[in-house]
């Protein structure tokens, strides 16, 4: 098998196939879903959230990159994120004290900046891998009547997209293809900023999942990261059993991503994607919601909508034009490793 996900519908037959069932699992393995979502029973207000998420594509920030995409997870549940764990895997090869404590380091501040508590995990020096592997776990809290869910949109909601495309995927390809870009031309100003995106616009969501819970009843968040836009907004119809109409033409896709992805021939919307959020809301919602990010200086943009429809799919072009979008077989990054 190729590096990436697993193949989706295989994914979603094997999860069907082999989970255990338990009460008090509110939320389970399902395609889609960011987090699974537990009660810890009648004496608490509270579930608790809980999610599994490693960095495998850089190791450049790794530590911080790590917190905020499990964070990620728990922040698309209308959630807080509490606590971490944190399994660092080092490979034999050119790792030293200084290495280890970069990436302990790293783990803290972000920690420290969201507020979370690094509670345990797992350390060593592992043979056979050749970079760097962080995976992480992390554990939220929400109101019981606050839950979001990926599939909790309905027919006659409007599809969202709160920041742009690709953030995550610019970083990764500053930082691994610096001195190849420079040699095609690419100018170091342009890479800096592209280097810098996670963290101006910011691979982290739980902010703007923060102003949306609290400014909208929303029905459904998700978090797009390997395959993209296109997976993310499959995998929110997917969850829903929803048909969602999307014009991709909408979607915002930023300068310094459409140079990097063109240099290497990558489609924007099929690249990891950390950073922009997908929710879906009534009609009736959008107003104070618009109002709500603009004062956060947070870009917005309605780009589909929820129909019932005749089966889980997302469409998009318009009138007889429209065809059924399919998922990204791998996500589109990886093509700068090869």
């Amino acid at each position: 098998m190729k590096p990436g996900k697993v193949n989706i519908h295989l994914l979603q037959g094997l999860l069907k196939k082999y989970a255990i069932p338990d009460p008090r699992v509110i939320v389970g393995p399902r395609v889609g879903e960011d987090a699974a979502v537990i009660d810890p029973g009648k004496r608490s207000d509270c579930y608790w959230v809980v999610t599994a998420d490693p960095i495998t594509f850089t190791t450049d920030e790794i530590g911080y990159c790590g917190v905020v995409v499990n964070m990620n997870d728990i922040a698309t549940r209308g959630a807080i994120p509490r606590w971490f764990l944190a399994t660092l895997l080092f490979p034999e090869k050119d790792s030293d004290k200084r290495i280890v404590e970069r990436a302990f380091r790293q783990i803290h501040k972000a920690c420290q900046r969201f507020n979370i508590s690094l509670i345990g995990g797992h350390t060593e020096v592992t043979p056979g891998i050749e970079r760097l592997i962080l995976s992480g776990n992390m554990i939220g809290e929400v109101k019981k009547e606050k839950l979001v869910t990926t599939g909790g949109g309905r027919t006659g909601d409007l599809v969202l997209l709160i920041k742009g495309v690709c953030i995550e995927g610019t970083s990764i390809i500053a930082r691994e293809k610096r001195t190849e870009l420079i040699r095609r031309g690419i100018s170091p100003a342009l890479l800096q900023r592209a280097k810098n995106y996670i963290f101006d616009p910011g691979i982290e969501v739980l902010h703007a999942s923060r102003i949306a819970c609290g400014s909208a009843s929303v029905h459904s968040m998700h978090d797009p990261t390997e395959g993209g836009l296109i997976n993310g907004i499959l995998e929110m119809a997917m969850a829903s059993h929803k048909e969602i109409e999307v014009d991709l033409e909408k979607v915002p896709i930023y300068r310094e991503s459409r140079i990097l992805c063109g240099v290497y021939g990558l489609n924007p919307l099929g690249v990891i994607a950390s950073g922009a959020l997908l929710l879906t809301i009534s009609p009736s919602d959008l107003s104070p919601l618009e109002r709500a990010f603009k004062r956060a200086s947070i870009p917005i943009q309605v780009i589909g909508k929820v129909k019932k429809g005749p089966t889980a799919r997302v469409l998009t072009g318009e009138g007889k034009r429209k065809k059924e979008l399919h998922p990204v077989s791998r996500d589109e990054i990886l093509k700068i490793f090869e």
